[in-house]
């Protein structure tokens, strides 16, 4: 896997297909460390079974992450194709206290109880957060495409 892929989880594929989220979930992107190195096949894969970067101190990274938007505005569909975007590139400034190790972003389901996850970006880590910010810039395709 290269820099800045992203790898959907298979649960939540089918999961997206089946109905399970609602316009109005915040879906927000978390930063992970490598403690759990996320893989698409997974089970039931949720914020919880990965570990954040810290957010301690004056850290400029929130728990939880940054929020990208809801469902329903990352949803457009235009003459039968369907695209998965967000307008909003998470960016966290750099920081003394910000951690040293973040090397995926997690992209997961805030309004969910479990927090279930859709997929994971590679920063190519470790990235080093207090030396320099840190920002995901989405493809301007896309996250995904459905034709």
């Amino acid at each position: 896997m290269a820099t800045g892929d992203i790898t959907w989880f298979n649960e939540a594929k089918a999961y997206m297909l089946d109905g399970g989220w609602e316009a109005a979930d915040d879906m927000k992107l978390a930063i992970i460390t490598n403690g759990t190195v996320p893989s698409a096949g997974t089970v039931s894969p949720t914020l919880s079974d990965f570990t954040q970067v810290f957010s301690s101190g004056t850290t400029s990274y929130t728990a939880g992450g940054t929020s990208v938007g809801t469902w329903g505005a990352l949803i457009t569909q235009s003459g039968g194709t369907v695209t998965f975007d967000s307008a909003t590139n998470p960016t966290w400034t750099q920081d003394p206290q910000n951690s040293t190790n973040a090397y995926y972003g997690v992209l997961y389901n805030d309004t969910d109880a479990a927090d279930q996850a859709l997929f994971f970006v590679d920063l190519g880590g470790p990235v080093n957060m207090a030396t320099g910010s840190l920002t995901v810039t989405w493809n301007v395709s896309g996250m995904a495409t459905l034709v």
